[in-house]
């Protein structure tokens, strides 16, 4: 009798244990547990909505996402402090990262995840990792401006023969890195020498959206875009209802930045493990491969994953070396762009 008491003894003290430690292993791990992330996103809603997909199926964890603008989102999160419910910022462009990095909001990137993108397209400290680039790009109606009369630089889009002829969007987060392209590679003069010309040359859009749909109307003549609203305007309406077409500067022109998306895990966040384990998400083979197929037309940049079908190959734009440090946080070419009432 008492052996088999014994017994039963060992064995109900083996079950606590076992439960012991997978109750361990279950509440140790974000992986394991599931958890919730908070996502901000001022990139496009199929995009990031892939990306919290993918992560949710991989990782067990929740995604909520709350979308903006990337000035308003760093501007939310600057004032929200420690108590930002965000544990995850995902950008258009580098400068809204740049600026929280400056004001230590953001935590380090893990080594391995920096190392599925080239460490151009990263923070220059760490503290954010590349996601996804834009090529500058004109789009121009060939019933209006012959082949013959493109200009060979954005440079030349101040100059006084294109009055009337222009589309810009400068409320747009996209056309603020051009500036800052051009204050880098040729100094502040000449930054706001050429914001004076273009602004008085321009007619003003509220979006890259509105500017393709004049230029393809002839309202307009050109614009200056990012390219992947061209090629999702042809994937929604097919190409014989979009006659316009896209002129690439090339030759390190200011017109042929690449702007990088990026996104950064925040410092305050609730859990900063989940947080890491979705930015390796997003740069990885999976992550990049759900970016490429939500419809959005942008480069990956792990180059493992291959952009999607019809776009000019990525090493072939011939983009001016103007990095995200030289970038900065944005505020300088905002400056010039309310000097000259673009703001």
């Amino acid at each position: 009798m008492s052996s088999r008491i014994d017994r039963r003894i060992v064995a109900a003290l083996c079950l606590a244990s076992t439960l012991a430690i997978l109750a361990a292993g279950c509440g140790g791990s974000s992986s394991d547990s599931g958890g919730s992330l908070t996502l901000y996103s001022a990139q496009h809603e199929p995009m990031t909505e892939a990306l919290a997909k993918g992560f949710e199926e991989e990782n067990g964890a929740k995604v909520q996402i709350r979308f903006g603008e990337d000035e308003g989102l760093a501007s939310q999160i600057e004032q929200e402090g420690d108590a930002s419910p965000a544990d995850v910022v995902l950008t258009e462009n580098t400068p809204p990262l740049e600026l929280l990095a400056g004001k230590e909001l953001l935590a380090e990137v893990e080594p391995s995840t920096l190392e599925e993108v080239p460490s151009r397209y990263n923070s220059p400290t760490g503290h954010w990792v590349g996601v996804a680039a834009r090529e500058t790009v004109m789009v121009y109606n060939p019933d209006l401006i012959a082949a013959g009369e493109l200009p060979a630089s954005i440079l030349d889009l101040a100059k006084p023969e294109w009055k009337g002829k222009l589309a810009i969007a400068p409320s747009e987060p996209d056309f603020v890195p051009i500036v800052s392209a051009i204050e880098k590679l040729d100094g502040e003069a000449a930054a706001k020498s050429w914001l004076e010309g273009f602004a008085d040359n321009a007619k003003h859009y509220n979006d890259n959206e509105g500017i393709i749909a004049a230029v393809d109307s002839g309202q307009i003549a050109a614009g200056i875009i990012n390219h992947y609203y061209w090629y999702e305007a042809v994937a929604e309406e097919g190409k014989d209802k979009v006659p316009s077409k896209l002129h690439y500067f090339g030759n390190e022109d200011p017109g042929a930045l690449v702007n990088i998306s990026g996104a950064g895990a925040l410092e305050s966040s609730d859990d900063p493990e989940l947080a890491q384990e979705f930015l390796a998400y997003v740069v990885s083979e999976e992550g990049q491969t759900a970016i490429t197929e939500s419809g959005d037309w942008e480069y990956p940049l792990n180059a493992a994953v291959p952009p999607p079908p019809g776009l000019k190959p990525f090493d072939s734009l011939e983009p001016p070396k103007v990095g995200p440090a030289d970038l900065g946080d944005g505020s300088a070419p905002v400056e010039l762009m309310e000097q000259v009432g673009l703001l």
